[in-house]
């Protein structure tokens, strides 16, 4: 059985590794548009800097990307503890995340009123909606104080999108869950016996940067990734198999085919062979984003960063999303005495506006708000721009109808799949699961 995936970022990496896991035997190859696997993750590393262009880590709650690793002979890094001192820049300044209901409590983030609506969810009666978006999820249960100041800011960390468009079911199924079977947040979060309804775990990397675990995919796949081969179009081979063609003039005759790019990128390889299915993937968009990676020397830094990060809800009026304070997170980012940070731009919201800046417009932007912001003094020892025309997928209201219209007309495609981040879940946890669950289903399926 012949087998073809098209895309080489960690979904279809991760996938080509669990089809050999399960039957050495099996002919699978990857084809990727680049000139390197990975997508998205990418480690830039220069003069003692360790930079990410864009994935940062994965949280360590859910096993599978902790087993892939050490299959892979790779020993994962747990982030610092420091890590969890996380921050909102709201009221003209940074304020500490709480990290437990009595911290909450003492906590100057919320107003009383907005801490005391916040309360109140316990005794809001449970009203399933099928599919809502975050700040109406908001409006009905906590109140806009608790979007503004901690709904929104998880959404534009996670997904550089817009609470007002994200579906809370697709993007947040836990939170969706809390209410739809315990009847509250709350209430859902006593009986669990946990402290928050966000993602949870650790944050996780590598000592070398995310892309440690791409290159071990690779190695491990050696002879089996083609780099830059663009897919083009597809087409039925006769009643079993498909032709797949490239725009270097190759052409290749699968059994069975994995469609494992962007989902606009799937959209044009479709086109000429099913519109629908072209149709539906369109309809999934991608922001355009922005990261800024600048180091400076930690005397020439106001504040303590000694933690995350933060994040500014969208009320303040910032350029930026929010900064990372990577140095802090992980060990050996930056060199000793050195500071390394790395600030948001655009996403669902604000993305187009800065597609049309240029380096100095964005690097002068950038320095402005991290001097209002953290203090920052003088010029950077370096400056790095990471520009994502389309950066990660938004899981907006109606995104669970177009994946049931998706697996509706993929179904009648034998040997065909969808796969990758904008379907069902965009962290590397969720990439990882979604091949080993694909892989058995493909074997299962022939």
């Amino acid at each position: 059985m012949k087998i073809a995936i098209i895309g080489g970022g960690i979904s279809g990496l991760s996938l080509a590794w669990y089809l050999l896991k399960k039957d050495s035997s099996l002919d699978v190859s990857v084809y990727e548009g680049m000139k390197r696997p990975g997508g998205k993750i990418f480690t830039d590393s220069f003069s003692g800097y360790l930079i990410e262009s864009g994935v940062n880590g994965f949280l360590d709650n859910r096993p599978m990307t902790i087993e892939l690793a050490r299959e892979l002979g790779l020993s994962p890094l747990r982030s610092n503890d420091s890590a969890r001192r996380r921050f909102i820049y709201t009221g003209g300044r940074l304020r500490k995340l709480p990290e437990s209901p009595i911290s909450f409590i003492k906590s100057d983030l919320m107003t009383l009123k907005g801490k005391t609506r916040l309360a109140l969810e316990y005794f809001t009666p449970k009203t399933v909606v099928e599919d809502e978006s975050l700040s109406e999820f908001a409006a009905r249960r906590l109140g806009r104080e608790a979007y503004e100041k901690l709904i929104e800011p998880m959404a534009l960390g996670i997904y550089a999108g817009d609470g007002e468009k994200l579906s809370l079911r697709s993007c947040f199924p836990k939170i969706y869950n809390l209410e739809s079977i315990y009847g509250g947040l709350i209430k859902g979060m006593l009986k669990m016996k946990k402290t928050s309804a966000g993602p949870g775990g650790v944050l996780t990397s590598f000592y070398s940067g995310m892309q440690v675990i791409v290159e071990a995919l690779t190695d491990n796949l050696k002879g089996k990734i083609n780099i830059a081969h663009n897919a083009v179009s597809i087409e039925k081979n006769g009643d079993v198999g498909y032709r797949v063609n490239f725009d270097n003039n190759i052409s290749i005759n699968p059994d069975v085919l994995v469609m494992a790019t962007p989902a606009h990128n799937a959209a044009k390889i479709f086109n000429g062979f099913d519109s629908n299915i072209s149709a539906e993937l369109n309809k999934i968009p991608y922001p355009y984003l922005v990261v800024v990676a600048t180091a400076f020397h930690k005397d020439n830094i106001r504040s303590n960063i000694n933690g995350f990060g933060y994040l500014i809800p969208t009320k303040e009026g910032r350029k930026i999303l929010g900064s990372l304070w990577d140095s802090s997170i992980f060990p050996d980012r930056a060199p000793k005495d050195s500071i390394l940070i790395r600030s948001m731009l655009g996403g669902a919201k604000s993305g187009e506006d800065f597609a049309h800046l240029n380096d100095k417009e964005i690097k002068d932007l950038v320095l402005n708000e991290l001097s209002d912001i953290i203090g920052i003094k003088g010029e950077p020892d370096i400056l790095k721009i990471y520009r994502h025309e389309k950066a990660m997928p938004q899981y907006n209201i109606g995104h669970i109808g177009i994946l049931e219209r998706l697996n509706s007309i993929v179904s009648n495609y034998k040997g065909l799949y969808l796969h990758g981040n904008a379907y069902k879940g965009i962290g590397v946890n969720d990439c990882i699961e979604n091949s080993f669950n694909l892989a058995e289903r493909i074997i299962n399926q022939q």
